[in-house]
């Protein structure tokens, strides 16, 4: 066990209605000094609402301590560490937030005239801008409402403009490396999937890829950084490869915050791609959303963008529905405002050097964990690591103790566990993202729990297989969980 363990009050909480005492109110008023009047008799008995059935009666400090400490059980970015590699997990500054609650933004009606919208649309149109810039691109849509969408539009974006050449074409190539909604995408717009191996490097094989495509591929769908944080060392020539044949590149942009100010994907062949603004752009993440994928594209496929489009008329920016090649509108009005004020916050508060120092301090973090952890854990491949590394239980596996064992004793030191057995073309995944937000010393601690840990593995592995110890709960049987949830509660008998 490493010295710097940290810990805090581990107090199980029961439910409220196991708080619930009949008769407890959180509220005390004294007697009225006016006749009271019958709810029923003066708006009418079908306006007033009968008591609720079961609902939990406690003081105001049981409800206040009930909720303080079940808000201590969340772990969030604003506590520690959140290394989840993919997800991308980093702070959101409060200036966003604070921008993005100024009332003449956050009390813009959606069916306001144009009129009225100017400054909404410029930031709106700000934002294209600088997305533009950064991707090397050369139009942007802010429509989509997450990066999903995004992949889900720019394929449509693929199809509308090959359709207009005459042939839809009839299948995608994804790369095994490639993020897992990517086949989802290409199925949910009417094509076949077929993946491509990477070779022992994590990166696509050249000479398969060059087999593969012929004239029935619509798209290669690849992302870049891939899932094992790998920069595709011949991307250029795998455009080329792609483009001979007539096909389209579509780039997942989730991974662009290991790109923003060292390289474009403009630059580099890319015909369409997507934007997670929560993931580079420090946008919300997390429950649901509200998210937001926009989507950049070369010139040729600008005509297909959805519609509206934002365009300077003579009384300044106005919505252009004219576009007869459009594919139609994907997100109600212009996308997610909120998060579109967020994401612009971000980008004029670095600055085009800010930017690209983040980009570096993510690299350089991830990288550091690599160095610091590889004499511990099995490095599945060779190549340099952008934003985020992953490892491998292969060493702990002889023991009998596998990734999610690990995560699991995690716990105990105190930090979030990494993403576990994902990607799937590695097994027994450590996927590890720790982002610029990350100070040496989180970083070192981190490093540290898990150093210990693989020595626990090898001296008592006893003590990781019965992981978590320090939780209010401790290994709960997950299958049945997943297939048989308890959604409403019964008291005990």
């Amino acid at each position: 066990m490493i010295s710097k363990v940290r810990s805090h009050v581990t107090q199980n909480e029961p439910l409220l209605f196991e708080l619930s005492s009949p008769g407890k109110k959180a509220y005390q008023l004294p007697e009225l000094d006016v006749p009271p009047v019958n709810a029923s008799k003066a708006l009418g008995a079908e306006h007033v609402r009968s008591e609720i059935e079961g609902f939990p009666e406690v003081s105001e400090v049981e409800a206040i301590r009930h909720f303080t400490r079940l808000s201590t059980w969340n772990y969030a970015i604003d506590l520690g560490l959140y290394p989840l590699g993919s997800c991308t997990m980093k702070y959101n500054p409060r200036l966003n937030e604070a921008v993005a609650r100024i009332e003449g933004l956050a009390w813009a009606h959606p069916y306001q005239p144009e009129s009225l919208s100017q400054g909404a649309m410029e930031i709106m149109s700000a934002l294209e801008s600088a997305l533009i810039e950064i991707t090397g691109m050369d139009a942007v849509t802010l429509q989509p409402a997450a990066g999903a969408h995004g992949e889900l539009t720019g394929i449509l974006l693929v199809r509308a403009y090959l359709e207009s050449l005459g042939n839809p074409r009839k299948k995608i190539l994804i790369p095994d490396s490639a993020h897992g909604t990517n086949p989802a995408t290409a199925a949910i717009a009417g094509y076949a999937v077929e993946n491509i191996k990477s070779n022992d490097r994590g990166m696509i094989d050249l000479e398969l890829l060059a087999r593969v495509v012929d004239e029935d591929v619509a798209a290669l769908m690849i992302t870049n950084p891939n899932t094992l944080g790998v920069f595709e060392e011949q991307i250029a020539r795998i455009a080329e490869i792609v483009h001979s044949k007539g096909a389209q590149v579509y780039m997942d942009g989730a991974n662009m915050n290991a790109l923003v100010g060292i390289t474009r994907p403009g630059d580099f062949g890319m015909d369409v791609m997507h934007l997670n603004l929560h993931k580079t752009f420090s946008t919300p993440h997390g429950g649901g959303g509200p998210g937001s994928g926009p989507v950049a594209v070369k010139k040729h496929l600008e005509p297909f963008l959805p519609l509206p489009r934002l365009k300077a008329g003579s009384s300044g920016l106005t919505f252009d529905y004219d576009r007869p090649r459009a594919i139609g509108r994907v997100k109600a009005f212009y996308g997610n405002f909120g998060v579109i004020v967020r994401a612009l916050a971000y980008i004029m508060a670095h600055g085009g050097e800010g930017l690209r120092n983040a980009t570096m301090d993510a690299v350089l973090n991830a990288n550091y964990i690599r160095k610091k952890l590889e004499g511990y854990y099995e490095l599945p491949h060779s190549a340099p690591s952008m934003h985020e590394c992953v490892f491998s239980d292969a060493r702990q596996a002889k023991q009998g103790v596998k990734t999610m064992d690990i995560a699991k004793r995690l716990i105990d030191y105190g930090f979030h566990p990494y993403t576990v057995s994902f990607p799937l073309i590695v097994h027994g995944a450590l996927m590890i993202e720790p982002t610029e937000t990350e100070s040496k010393r989180e970083l070192d601690l981190f490093v540290e729990a898990l150093i210990a840990i693989a020595k626990e593995v090898e001296e008592d592995p006893e003590i990781v297989l019965k992981a978590p110890h320090g939780t209010r709960t401790g290994r709960v049987d997950e299958v049945t969980a997943a297939r048989k949830p308890v959604l409403r509660w019964k008291p005990a008998d």
